[in-house]
């Protein structure tokens, strides 16, 4: 393949990412597991097209698919020649090379999933290094690639893990980023030690499933790690998903983005039909939650100094509890301004927004986009805040507008 100008890094204070020329990468991720086996390569590029759009920087796709690894690829191929890992399978990589060149020309990240605990009767600890080796050498040049392994968050999986990443190391000479998505949760640090998350492991992953209350304690038990690293919530409740017992409904991936990236973390987004590819798919790609998404994405990188966004619950007066949802607050690291996520009605401590007397404040719509002016509220004390009438949630802008 082609050499590409270089891949993602993390910002010298290990809180955001970078792209190949330094400049901060704002992490807007999507679950498209299936990218590399289950799609046409025209709809491969439908895809790329659409997420690049809508402003999607991210993709975590699994590089033989959701499955134990033998399942076969549109062509008919599988991964590996007699379901053994010491094989790969000549014709289905080169599908995946097909795959990664039409990623080239997108600007887009792929998040490349080499391990699953379901791989692991025949993708063992002793067999490993060897399979890891060879995938990072054939894709040491992919553009904008990140390794990702999805064992479970159990010390068995330590063995397999370390030698994944050795190998990993040993075929692209570290030049990609690794990470560790438990499947199921909750998090990479909760199983990798000490040693292994100051070395090897590029940024924190966690899985948070159903159990949207715990994404900002898992943010912040992460945020507050040392060395730090970034934390990505690579994967919560799928929108349209009907096995949690409640609706995924475009508020709730709204709750869950804003929970994510207000508390100090980066997000990844799913819907139920892009991994499960019914026949409806493709009208999946246009769902309301991720386009509210793009607007996520639109509202943050439009303020100054985006990627030094400092997570601040001291703002909310009664610990981001309301009976609507979660509230949740961060302020630029400059002080200037700060943006607060508000679920229901919520008493904001104002007073401790710099030295202006006045603070200037705003209403974001956060399904529409759609800005309201407040006016000006005093700097000093406590102020009570309500989301507009008719608003299901609430995006609070004080300070520099």
């Amino acid at each position: 393949m082609p050499s590409f100008p270089g891949p993602l890094r993390v910002s010298p204070d290990g809180r955001y990412f970078t792209d190949q020329s330094g400049e901060p990468l704002f992490w807007l991720g999507d679950t498209q597991w299936e990218l590399c086996r289950s799609l046409q390569l025209d709809d491969v590029c439908a895809v790329l097209e659409d997420r690049r759009r809508k402003g999607f920087s991210v993709l975590q796709v699994m590089l033989t698919g959701v499955g134990d690894g033998t399942g076969p690829n549109v062509a008919g191929d599988t991964p590996w020649r007699d379901d053994n890992p010491d094989t790969p399978n000549e014709r289905y990589f080169a599908r995946v090379d097909a795959v990664l060149e039409l990623v080239r020309d997108t600007g887009v990240a792929i998040v490349l999933g080499v391990y699953h605990q379901l791989h692991a009767p025949r993708l063992t600890a002793a067999k490993g290094r060897a399979y890891a080796r060879w995938i990072a050498r054939r894709y040491r040049d992919a553009p904008h690639l990140v390794w990702a392994m999805y064992p479970r968050a159990d010390e068995t999986f330590l063995p397999v893990v370390r030698e994944l990443a050795a190998g990993l190391q040993e075929g692209d000479d570290g030049r990609h980023l690794i990470t560790v998505h438990p499947d199921p949760s909750p998090a990479s640090s909760s199983f990798l030690p000490p040693g292994d998350i100051a070395g090897w492991l590029g940024f924190h992953s966690i899985q948070t499933w159903a159990d949207t209350h715990l994404i900002v304690p898992m943010v912040r038990h992460d945020y507050q790690r040392h060395p730090t690293k970034p934390v990505v919530l690579a994967e919560g409740a799928y929108e349209a998903g009907g096995e949690y017992g409640f609706d995924v409904s475009p508020l709730w991936v709204r709750r869950q983005a804003y929970s994510t990236v207000l508390a100090g973390g980066h997000h990844s987004y799913g819907h139920n039909d892009l991994w499960r590819l019914p026949g409806r798919w493709r009208e999946a790609l246009d769902a309301p939650g991720a386009r509210q998404l793009t607007i996520l994405r639109d509202v943050l990188t439009s303020r100054s100094e985006w990627w030094n966004l400092t997570p601040d619950q001291s703002l909310i007066a009664d610990c981001g509890a309301s009976d609507s949802g979660l509230n949740v607050a961060a302020r630029a690291a400059s002080g200037d301004w700060a943006l607060i996520y508000l679920g229901g009605r919520s008493t904001v401590r104002v007073g401790q927004m710099g030295c202006l007397s006045q603070l200037a404040a705003s209403w974001i719509d956060p399904s529409t986009g759609e800005r309201s002016e407040i006016g000006t509220v005093a700097n000093s004390g406590d102020e009570r805040f309500a989301p507009p009438d008719g608003w299901e949630d609430a995006l609070l802008l004080l300070g520099a507008q």
